[in-house]
């Protein structure tokens, strides 16, 4: 493949082959399931909103449903921004209420904390997503990125769930580099990152570092796999190191399928892993 590399700043990419390869690979691989529709989360923030454009043009807005998914906490600029993407975007829409879907649950479990109700509406807008997608005969379309992955900054089976996924081997940092590309809506690239899960929240202030400071040391620790040694002499910290390592350890079960006991000649994700290209 041809570098999408532009010059030695590591994170820095040549966006017009990104856009071209991440078209690209939304075309083939929703066609290879005999489809030719998409549906996305829209949550008002940048990364569903350039995997939302990717899409639109891999696929033409018409094919394309964005699908806001509020909540009654939710903050009305996460609409206000998402409409936003869909006016750039040319896709069609809809919204779709949890609430009168979670309250019952929450009346029910009144000892819940933040974090389980932040888990509960992530799981409940995908359902909304995958009922939405089975309506539209549409693949899911994904829109965690690299960074979030490698930390486990998502829910299992929530926001971390879709069919394909053009953004995920994107750190924040160049999500928002493509996102200017596109030309997307300057407030909803600005804004801070948040899960918009209750009022307030924000993922960095979650985390406890910014994404520009923690792109840069997944790239040298991931793509790289720089020691620790060399990492400290870049200049990292021996406590962010450990602590972003350890982040990355403990998430791996977010990040492969659940794990299979092996008990014949061919079992599914261990010596068979290509359901999808092959034949039986």
């Amino acid at each position: 493949m041809e570098s999408l590399q532009t010059d030695k700043e590591p994170l820095k990419l040549d966006n017009e082959l990104v856009e071209k390869v991440l078209v690209k690979f939304i075309t083939e691989e929703i066609a290879s399931a005999g489809l030719s529709k998409a549906v996305i989360g829209l949550s008002g923030g940048v990364d569903s909103a350039v995997s939302c454009a990717l899409a639109a043009r891999a696929l033409g807005p018409d094919n394309v449903l964005g699908v806001m998914i509020p909540f009654k906490s939710s903050s009305p600029d996460s609409l206000t921004d998402a409409e936003k993407v869909i006016e750039a975007t040319g896709i069609r829409s809809e919204i779709a209420d949890i609430t009168p879907m979670a309250e019952p649950y929450f009346r029910e479990n009144d000892e819940i904390g933040k974090v389980r109700i932040g888990n509960v509406l992530a799981r409940l807008r995908m359902i909304v997503l995958y009922d939405r997608s089975a309506r539209e005969k549409a693949l899911v379309v994904g829109a965690s990125n690299k960074s979030e992955i490698l930390l486990g900054y998502g829910t299992l089976h929530g926001d971390l769930a879709s069919a394909i996924n053009p953004i995920g081997d994107l750190y924040k940092t160049q999500v928002w580099d493509l996102a200017h590309y596109l030309k997307l809506p300057e407030n909803v690239i600005e804004k801070k990152p948040t899960a918009d899960l209750w009022e307030g929240q924000t993922d960095e202030d979650e985390l406890g570092f910014t994404y520009r400071e923690v792109d840069n040391l997944l790239y040298y620790m991931v793509d790289e796999r720089r020691s620790d040694k060399e990492l400290i002499a870049m200049n990292f910290t021996k406590h962010f190191i450990e602590q972003v390592r350890e982040l990355i350890r403990k998430n791996q079960f977010k990040r492969r399928m659940p794990i299979i006991a092996k008990v014949s000649h061919r079992t599914v994700n261990v010596d068979f892993r290509y359901i999808r290209d092959w034949g039986a």
